[in-house]
């Protein structure tokens, strides 16, 4: 299994989790997070550098087979995409071990 964690823009997150809800990926996370993505214009530029913050950015995460690594980067590319620059950026990481919380009890 891997995760797969992304850094997009704000304002793609909701086409992003809709693009892997219709392939079928449910089990999403997002997480407001501060970063340094290219400012989406120049408002949000002198904002981010008047204000001494950085870019408001979106943390997505969710785990998948190794075998889906591509189809989920390919959905978040596509869906986060904005203009011809870098939009943000996909890590994937290995998931060595998964540990259920509760309900293996037997009944």
């Amino acid at each position: 299994m891997k995760q797969i964690k992304a850094f997009i823009h704000h304002v793609r997150s909701a086409a992003v989790v809709e693009a892997l809800g219709g392939a079928g990926y449910k089990n999403i996370t997002l997480i407001d997070v501060k970063g340094t993505l290219k400012a989406l214009n120049e408002s949000e530029q002198d904002y981010s550098s008047d204000a001494g913050v950085v870019i408001s950015e979106v943390r997505l995460s969710l785990v998948c087979e190794d075998s889906d690594v591509v189809q989920v980067a390919d959905i978040i590319q596509q869906a986060a995409r904005i203009g011809k620059d870098i939009s943000g950026w996909i890590y994937v990481s290995p998931v060595d071990q998964v540990f259920p919380i509760g309900g293996l009890e037997n009944e």
